[in-house]
């Protein structure tokens, strides 16, 4: 069960893509970020429809072509060129139709190009019928927000071994963060690119950082004092026949920002993100319902985070897709929806009506600091304050988030926070780069609970109930919160896949998402017809409970490199509990349970036969984060113990039944015996 977390990630993409093609598509912004072409990622797919194929990706992009010019008043002027062979039918269905998204309200997109040259030799240009122009697919129901648009064009026609030829020109004029303008660019490496050409035309007193290993291949200068203008060109070529594909790098090529420190970025989105001015007559009512509903700060905060959060529902758009530009607290409130920078917004006005300092944390999309102050960097938002004297970091866009919980994928990562006092100078008060908390704010614990009954026939009934706390709790919350209720049966199977459980669900339920101070619990019934085979006499089962699973064990160290510690994650106490009902006739024999104690971790378990009821029970606690390599002999030690546990079964026996052979279940209803890492 420990495992589980690593599980209900993948179960969660896996339900995100499930419902990406079931609902649609929602697009992703980049405020000046690379134009990418669409992905490629499944060039194995494509070899393994034609082995003999030469090309290794669907689609390769024989040229890429990127120009763009930056003027002193923070306008630019982007212009994409694309030449793509279409190699597949997974090709074709890439570049059936390419989204470009862009905030009407300071950019605009045009693609005045968009050609087909035949594998046959004839040619065909795609009518500007085709280009269509709508809202975002996330802010269709949020009227506020229909500057943020997609423009797409669908291409017809395409078929492998044709070639895609089109242009895209993207102009930003009056954002938001102007005069500041940035940018971060980087070279393909993959494979897919065979020929990268960029050229970035730039006010002569702006300083790019580049790459060492893609130096710039030509720079001109041009004019004097405020015209002057400096123009680097890189020319870039990929060998795609090559089996050693480049690893993309994290950190870009190039990168360049007016917003040269994280003071002065900080100053411009504190003036855009936090209210100006006194609180309006809304907000001042509004607080004072929360400050009567709370005897202290922390219990007040937590009125408006369950607010926000819960009553304010998020436009999932990507960070910056407004340009940091937030609406009135009280248009926010009356609208009923917002960007999660606008729920950070109106958190911050309602905290400071109740007198209480809110903080802003942008985390970083590379995970840590970067030397260039680019908004471009950051991938979410959170808020904070100090309550009481104690310090609570809140992700009001997750809706239903527990107090004091964040993803367990920002926790401990630096993040970069703001703030503005109340003072009349203004003057931001920050501390540039803390580390969000690293525990949780209450202990985690995960219980399984499975009654079950096994009928004369061999046929199981089971209820499966799950109550977590922590970070699975997070996950699970998250995906039932953002699924239809119709659609719940199938996340029940799924999880009860990912715990090992065959059969069919055939009934769910779950809490209340929004009941974020009790523990998440969901529920499930299953059945499997042909559990066991009462022809033969002894029948061997598993104990009906999911595996615990651990981290395996270190991998031997490279000559001369030290050994890691084996990571144990986040402290937490996971109890599984079984009772299985038997047939009238059948009797039952126990397998003897175990403990066994370390100060990392205490495992134990029980086993029982009375009667027609055999039970089952296992517990592990995990006490620290890691466990030091110079003690693997002794973790190896506990994994033996915990597994040989594991892989015991209970005997069943039928007296009437002739056949003495020994069976064992038709299928085993409990996770393989192979461990998964425990944590990601």
């Amino acid at each position: 069960m420990r495992h589980i977390r690593k599980r209900l990630a993948s179960l969660l993409y896996t339900v995100a893509i499930c419902f990406l093609f079931a609902f649609g598509w929602k697009s992703v912004t980049a405020q000046e970020a690379q134009q990418k072409p669409p992905s490629v990622s499944a060039g194995k797919s494509a070899e393994k429809t034609d082995k003999s194929e030469k090309a290794s990706n669907p689609a390769q992009i024989e040229l890429l072509e990127t120009k763009v010019r930056f003027e002193t008043n923070g306008d630019s002027h982007k212009e994409v060129h694309t030449l793509v062979k279409i190699n597949s039918e997974l090709g074709v269905r890439q570049f059936a139709q390419l989204n470009f998204d862009f905030n009407r309200s300071f950019e605009s997109v045009e693609i005045p190009m968009v050609h087909i040259t035949h594998a046959s030799g004839g040619t065909a240009d795609i009518l500007p019928s085709a280009i269509t122009d709508h809202p975002n697919p996330a802010v269709v129901n949020a009227p506020a927000y229909q500057d943020v648009r997609v423009k797409s064009v669908r291409i017809l026609g395409l078929q492998p071994g044709d070639t895609l030829e089109y242009r895209v020109i993207r102009t930003v004029s009056h954002h938001p963060l102007a005069p500041d303008f940035w940018l971060d660019h980087s070279f393909d490496r993959s494979g897919v690119v065979q020929k990268q050409d960029f050229v970035l035309d730039l006010p002569g007193n702006v300083v790019v950082h580049i790459n060492p290993e893609t130096p710039v291949d030509s720079t001109e200068k041009s004019g004097e004092g405020d015209g002057a203008r400096n123009i680097y060109h890189w020319r870039r070529t990929e060998d795609v026949n090559s089996n050693a594909a480049q690893q993309q790098k994290e950190a870009a090529d190039i990168t360049l920002s007016t917003l040269n420190d994280y003071g002065k970025l900080g100053n411009k989105l504190t003036n855009l993100l936090y209210p100006s001015g006194p609180a309006s007559t809304a907000v001042r009512a509004k607080a004072d319902e929360f400050f009567a509903q709370g005897k202290d700060q922390t219990e007040r905060l937590r009125s408006i985070y369950d607010f926000v959060s819960q009553k304010i529902a998020t436009v999932d758009l990507h960070m910056g897709s407004t340009g940091y530009r937030t609406r009135k607290p009280e248009e926010i409130m009356a609208s009923g929806n917002g960007t999660p920078e606008d729920k950070a917004a109106l958190f911050a006005a309602l905290a400071r009506a109740i007198t209480v300092e809110p903080y802003l944390y942008f985390t970083f999309s590379e995970g840590e600091f970067s030397a260039v102050a680019l908004p471009t960097r950051f991938d979410h938002l959170f808020v904070g304050a100090y309550p009481d004297g104690k310090w609570v970091v809140l992700d009001p866009s997750l809706e239903v988030a527990p107090f004091g919980m964040i993803s367990a994928k920002f926790r401990d990562k630096v993040s970069f926070c703001v703030t503005k006092t109340r003072e009349n100078d203004g003057r931001m008060v920050v501390s540039l780069l803390p580390r969000l908390p690293k525990e949780l704010p209450f202990a985690a614990s995960q219980r399984v609970e499975i009654t079950a009954v096994l009928d004369s026939a061999g046929a199981l009934s089971a209820k499966v109930k799950y109550r977590l706390r922590g970070e699975n709790e997070l996950i699970l919350r998250v995906t039932f919160h953002q699924s239809p209720k119709e659609k719940w049966k199938e996340l029940a199977q799924l999880l009860s896949l990912t715990d090992g459980f065959r059969g069919q669900v055939t009934g769910v339920t779950a809490s209340d998402p929004y009941a974020t101070k009790e523990p998440f619990t969901v529920e499930y019934e299953l059945k499997q017809p042909k559990f066991v085979d009462w022809s033969k006499k002894s029948v061997r089962i598993p104990a009906l409970l999911p595996q615990l699973g651990l981290p395996d064990p270190p991998a031997k160290a490279a000559s001369g490199s030290a050994m890691a510690p084996i990571e144990l994650g986040t402290p937490l106490e996971v109890e599984t509990r079984m009772s299985l009902h038997l047939p009238p006739g059948v009797t039952a024999s126990a397998p003897a349970g175990t403990s066994v104690e370390r100060d990392y971790a205490t495992y134990a378990s029980q086993y029982s036969a009375n009667g027609w009821t055999i039970t089952a029970s296992r517990r592990i606690k995990f006490l620290l984060r890691e466990v030091p390599s110079t003690r693997a002999a002794d973790y190896n030690a506990f994994l033996r113990v915990v597994q040989s546990d594991e892989s015991q079964d209970f005997t069943l026996e039928r007296p009437e039944t002739s056949p003495s052979k020994t069976n064992s279940a038709t299928q085993n209803p409990t996770a393989s015996p192979k461990t998964v890492p425990r944590k990601p």
